[in-house]
């Protein structure tokens, strides 16, 4: 809970900066901790890449996964 109110409050404060905050959940990646029953890494990293590019008039403030938004 505390890491969804920080995203929204970082978004409204940053965002006349035109600046975009979001969290992202990359999901259950395959890594060495994760285990080999994950996703791979490549798709872990292509939220984080989506969010990373987003354009300027892109959504902020939200929790994200694969480019849809989770519900908190």
């Amino acid at each position: 809970a505390a890491l969804n109110a920080l995203t929204r409050m970082l978004a409204a404060e940053l965002g006349p900066d035109r600046v975009l905050v979001n969290a992202v959940c990359p999901g259950w990646v395959a890594t060495d901790m994760g285990g080999p029953g994950g996703r791979p890494v490549a798709e872990g990293a292509a939220s984080v890449v989506w969010a990373a590019t987003l354009p300027d008039d892109g959504p902020t403030g939200g929790f994200f996964r694969d480019g849809q938004p989770l519900p908190w």
